[in-house]
């Protein structure tokens, strides 16, 4: 019994050290995730004409927000469209990212579940399935879709550092082809 308890007391200084080296590995790599991200923090806003698979242009304003929050950073994004008609169509999207076990990749925090912790939306119930990450001085917001019959549609927003702003370029994947795609220089406010 003795014996027992001796060898419990010499493993506890070892978990403890070991426990708090996972803990500050933990904290370094969420705040190198942090500083790279950091540099793409900021307001931005520019204009673009869509090409309309009937082949008109269509005007559109984009703007996007991208700032920290306490355990990653948040984008936001709201695209204005401008009709031939004259209806005008607002759409505003906000999405946090939290830090995942991939470097330089982040997970979405869409919703909250039963124990209060972010979650990822669940795609087969027709959600979006979002995550983000950064390529060198390109962040990337990825929205992966699947329809009713099993296929899927992608949408893919690379935001690139540049002078004086970002350079935006935006796709509509499905089945492999790229069903449209707009690119824009987004000015920093």
């Amino acid at each position: 019994m003795i014996a027992a308890r001796t060898a419990m007391r010499s493993k506890a200084p070892r978990f403890l050290s070991a426990l708090m080296a996972l803990s500050a590995a933990v904290v370094l790599l969420a705040s190198q995730a942090r500083a790279d991200v950091d540099s793409f923090f900021g307001s931005y806003a520019g204009s673009a004409e869509v090409t309309a698979l009937d082949g008109t242009k269509i005007p559109r304003d984009m703007s996007v927000e991208i700032s920290g929050t306490d355990d990653g950073f948040r984008v936001q994004w709201t695209s204005v469209t401008y009709r031939a008609s004259g209806k005008i169509s607002e759409k505003s999207y906000e999405i946090d990212f939290v830090a995942s076990d991939r470097e330089n990749v982040f997970a979405a925090a869409q919703r909250k579940n039963v124990f209060g912790h972010t979650v990822q939306l669940d795609p087969m119930k027709g959600e979006p399935y979002v995550w983000s990450r950064i390529s060198g001085e390109t962040l990337t917001v990825f929205s992966l879709f699947v329809d009713e019959d099993g296929g899927y549609i992608m949408q893919q927003y690379d935001r690139t550092l540049a002078e004086g702003g970002l350079n935006l370029r935006f796709q509509v994947i499905s089945a492999g082809e790229v069903q449209r795609a707009v690119e824009t220089f987004l000015t920093a406010n």
